[in-house]
């Protein structure tokens, strides 16, 4: 079976399931909160649809992984939606915090309600994940040793953002800040969601750390690559404008290595606010002073590793197969 097989025979049970966690209108529970989260999702609401929810890569990446790990993935199914609103709450919350007001081209939930609300829309989407978890058939610790996980990765994930909004404000950083920061922010969920599936399911831990170590390098590097996209991307297929982490002034790793090894760039960074003209000069320095290379060879050698991590499975099945397709296909993403 292919990434692809695997990717149309999973989508539709993966919505089934986390749907079955948004059916709580009982003992008060208020019908809205509930409306704003399945708008969220993509489920109802102006132009719902597949595109509305998105790609639902780290539940198919929890599934992949429970299946590469020799257990049935149809026993994931809870944890491949807890990860989805972990997710989910995150974006809702990074909606507020940015001031985005569109997401996948519809409107955020707080450009709707309100901030306040989409907090709470958030907040219960975080409280759902765990009660999602906790209906898992596993064994008593397995599924306490996966509570673990996605606690933990939810500091992290906490951590991240707190770094990326500090990031913001902060004069000059070195390149190696970047790491932490996109550890906690994008990598953290990709090896909960890669590990999780194995770890309800009881595998052993040798194979649960294998699995951990693919998602995070994983992680980096589908940051790294969406950085790239930020500035050289083609804003057709990415759905954002051309140049707009240079637009907005994100601090991304093609920037901050930018800023750390080009003097030409450094000194033009620091006449803000730029042109259109002035965007598409900095753009072109990046490549001409190597950073558009550097950058795709950051890319390139995270998802080596990643998929070197992999080897370390005592079975190459056809999950084993999958998630080195998944690599390949999320480092080539809309170039």
């Amino acid at each position: 079976m292919t990434l692809e097989d695997f990717r149309v025979l999973t989508r539709p049970l993966i919505e089934e399931e986390l749907k079955k966690n948004l059916q709580i209108d009982q003992e008060g529970f208020y019908k809205g909160l509930r409306d704003a989260m399945a708008y969220h999702l993509g489920w109802e609401g102006e132009d719902a649809g597949e595109k509305a929810q998105g790609k639902r890569i780290r539940p198919l990446l929890v599934l992949l992984g429970t299946k590469a790990a020799g257990k049935d993935w149809k026993d994931a199914l809870p944890a491949a939606a807890a990860v989805e609103l972990i997710h989910n709450f995150s974006l809702i919350h990074d909606d507020i915090e940015d001031r985005s007001e569109f997401r996948h081209g519809r409107k955020t939930v707080w450009a709707i309600h309100g901030e306040a609300q989409a907090i709470n829309t958030g907040d219960c989407m975080f409280s759902l994940a765990f009660s999602a978890l906790c209906r898992s058939t596993g064994r008593a610790t397995d599924v306490l040793r996966a509570l673990d996980l996605l606690q933990s990765t939810c500091v992290r994930l906490t951590k991240g953002q707190y770094l990326d909004m500090a990031f913001e404000a902060a004069e000059s950083l070195p390149v190696d800040a970047y790491w932490p920061m996109v550890g906690g922010k994008t990598a953290s969920l990709l090896s909960c969601s890669a590990a999780i599936g194995a770890t309800i399911t009881g595998a052993d831990q040798q194979i649960v750390k294998a699995l951990e170590d693919f998602g995070w390098n994983l992680g980096l590097a589908f940051q790294a690559q969406d950085d790239w996209l930020g500035i050289w991307g083609d804003s057709t297929l990415t759905g954002k404008s051309a140049e707009s982490d240079l637009v907005t002034g994100k601090k991304s790793l093609p920037i901050l290595y930018g800023l750390n090894q080009s003097s030409e760039f450094r000194r033009r960074w620091n006449k803000r606010p730029f042109s259109n003209e002035d965007i598409t000069e900095l753009a072109s320095i990046l490549s001409h002073d190597g950073v558009k290379d550097w950058v795709e060879h950051e890319t390139a050698r995270l998802t080596n590793m990643a998929k070197e991590s992999l080897e370390l499975l005592p079975e190459k099945n056809e999950g084993y197969s999958a998630l080195l397709s998944l690599a390949d296909l999320l480092l080539k993403r809309n170039k």
